[in-house]
């Protein structure tokens, strides 16, 4: 046999060895447990979610997927851990909205957008600007209109520096040319004492938490933070029907490290989606007050970017600089 056509011989069976071997082991996978990095600490919303679907994700899968939380430094730490794991299938993340923040607010030992493969977003987290009762406000407008007659001296209350409720609020001062002053805290229950306690005037708390005060009238809504009319309280307004062009929606989603073979990705998303799509699931997310949301990776892909350019503007606007 000729020695050119003995090489392109060879070469066609490596291909089609390494091809064979491709399909086997996208057949097999997972063939043993597979981790989940939450990059949050036990009990807060990610874990919360992923503990709910985890049981579910393990059925579809074939393997136990196990937790592990890995929270601290708005979650960079955890983040950072599934940048460095190895892109096979056997690490993901269920990422959330300081995925696209940080970039703005910290210089991270990773790129957010180059280090991951996106899977598919899993749900949607909406605010609610709440006031004091005290305050002589009802809508939107009377807020806007009573900022401006009172510069710098309102107040509202976020969970910390650089949180979406903090930038929801800038972002409402940015569209309106308001200017009312931010108050950080520790976290989302400390802020919201002070609103119920009168120290702050406002705050842009999530739904599920802000829902029990607002009945018992310790505090008051004005609107959604969405584009759209929340599913959980369609009679809200929303506050972009006053300010046009606010948005300030936060998320969660699943995600694995850049390289992951494209055949386990469309595998974990379609998957992932059965999951947020059983009846069971999407009602303890309704308890929840949040809104499960699915897309196909390339759709999640370009959201994380959209999401990161918005909350970068809205940064700099705000003169908040990485650091």
């Amino acid at each position: 046999m000729d020695m050119t056509i003995k090489f392109s011989f060879a070469l066609l069976l490596v291909a089609g060895n390494m091809a064979s071997s491709g399909l086997a082991g996208a057949q097999t996978y997972p063939n043993r447990p597979v981790r989940c990095i939450v990059p949050y600490v036990a009990g807060s919303s990610p874990d919360v979610v992923a503990r709910i679907v985890g049981p579910k994700l393990s059925e579809r899968l074939g393997q136990q997927v196990v937790f592990d939380n890995r929270g601290g430094a708005n979650s960079i730490i955890g983040t950072e851990l599934a940048t460095r794991s190895p892109p096979d299938g056997y690490t993901i993340m269920l990422g959330a909205t300081a995925l696209a923040i940080n970039p703005g607010l910290y210089k991270l030992p990773y790129n957010a957008q180059k280090s991951f493969s996106p899977i598919t977003q899993t749900v949607a987290v909406h605010f609610l600007l709440v006031v004091h009762p005290s305050l002589p406000v009802r809508t939107v407008a009377d807020f806007v209109k009573l900022a401006k007659a009172r510069p710098a001296q309102l107040t509202f209350a976020s969970a910390g520096h650089g949180s979406p409720g903090h930038l929801a609020g800038e972002l409402l001062n940015s569209l309106t040319g308001i200017k009312v002053l931010h108050v950080p805290y520790k976290g989302g229950p400390q802020a919201q004492a002070d609103l119920i306690g009168g120290q702050v005037q406002a705050q842009f708390d999530v739904i599920a938490t802000a829902l029990p005060h607002i009945k018992s009238g310790k505090t008051r809504a004005l609107g959604v933070s969405s584009v759209k009319r929340s599913t959980i309280l369609p009679e809200m307004p929303t506050i972009a029907e006053t300010v046009p062009g606010f948005n300030m929606v936060g998320w969660q989603g699943f995600l694995v490290p850049a390289g992951t073979p494209g055949d386990i990705v469309q595998r974990l998303h379609r998957d992932i989606v059965a999951v947020f799509a059983l009846p069971e699931v999407r009602q303890r997310m309704v308890e929840l007050a949040y809104e499960t949301v699915a897309g196909s990776p390339r759709e999640f892909a370009e959201f994380i970017r959209t999401e990161t350019a918005q909350f970068g503007k809205i940064m700099s606007g705000a003169g908040l600089r990485p650091g």
